[in-house]
């Protein structure tokens, strides 16, 4: 990783594909990326992959309603839909950039867990159709369980599709200090306030966290070049230590073989004589794991999340 970010510099031959699991993450993650790669001459598409409609205490607050049902959540995921046609626009590009998969919001990991293959097809259709030679994606260690998924099923995407591969641009919109930034973008005034516009088209989310949202916004853009797992990493070796509660932990292998999920005590897990835990077998690269547990929580963020091995 280099000591100082490098600064990117599109062409005309940029085909940008962002990814984002939410309305508002194409702003916030990219919204200076989109602008830069479109003033080169560039083509953007932005994969928006859910509606962002499992929203409940702004839509309560808006709407003065305590129920949400599935037709209110609709609703609401249409408004968002909204929202980042018109952040799209403020953002001045062309019409048709954004593209919808539909998918659950709060649901992506388990999207992984049921039916990875129907989404790494559709994924690998959009890649296909779009050929992007640059592709920005969430962080796999974001701490939104969407986010982290997002990056997961992306990647198996990628693994599938018979192209040469694009570079991989990382963004963080949910955690701080997770991630070392090895890209970054030449500093301009007039972006950074087209960015900002665009925020405040989203705005059933400025409505409860005005604050937090011009926060994440305002933080210079930069990205990690996803290329390999952290060095050091011994094939199969786990990140995590568990202690006493390990009863409660279910962990998840997705790869380009499938998805597996067990119960921690009947994973096919091995200590090391460092006493860490490996995974006995390590499927084809890429290889994702993923630690949670396996409780109701109303905490929506991961505290263990995916890694890569």
């Amino acid at each position: 990783m280099p000591l100082s970010p490098e600064l990117y510099s599109p062409d005309a031959r940029t085909r940008l594909l962002v990814v984002a699991p939410h309305p508002d993450d194409e702003t916030i993650g990219t919204g200076e990326l989109l602008q830069l790669v479109r003033a080169a001459g560039g083509q953007v598409r932005v994969l928006l992959l859910t509606d962002g409609d499992d929203n409940p205490w702004p839509q309560r607050w808006l709407e003065r309603r305590l129920r949400i049902g599935d037709a209110e959540r609709a609703s609401w995921g249409r408004r968002r839909r909204e929202e980042v046609t018109e952040a799209l626009r403020r953002l001045e590009l062309p019409p048709g950039t954004l593209h919808a998969m539909g998918w659950p919001d709060m649901g992506l990991t388990a999207l992984v867990r049921g039916d990875a293959s129907m989404a790494r097809a559709r994924l690998v259709e959009q890649l296909a159709d779009f050929r992007p030679n640059v592709v920005a994606l969430p962080a796999l260690s974001d701490r939104h369980p969407d986010h982290g998924s997002a990056h997961v099923l992306m990647r198996l995407a990628l693994a599938d599709w018979d192209a040469e591969p694009p570079l991989l641009l990382g963004y963080l919109v949910h955690g701080r200090g997770e991630m070392l930034p090895a890209v970054a973008l030449p500093a301009a005034a007039e972006r950074h306030a087209a960015k900002l516009a665009a925020l405040t088209a989203h705005g059933s989310q400025m409505a409860l966290s005005a604050g937090r949202m011009r926060r994440l916004t305002s933080r210079p853009e930069c990205y990690d070049r996803v290329a390999r797992p952290p060095a050091g990493r011994e094939a199969g070796a786990l990140p995590w230590r568990p202690g006493a509660w390990r009863s409660q932990l279910r962990l998840t292998i997705a790869s380009p073989d499938g998805v597996l999920h067990w119960s921690w005590a009947e994973a096919p897990l091995q200590r090391d004589g460092q006493r860490r835990w490996r995974l006995a077998d390590v499927p084809t690269a890429p290889c994702f794991a993923r630690l949670d547990m396996d409780v109701p929580s109303p905490w929506i963020f991961d505290r263990w999340g995916w890694c890569e091995l």
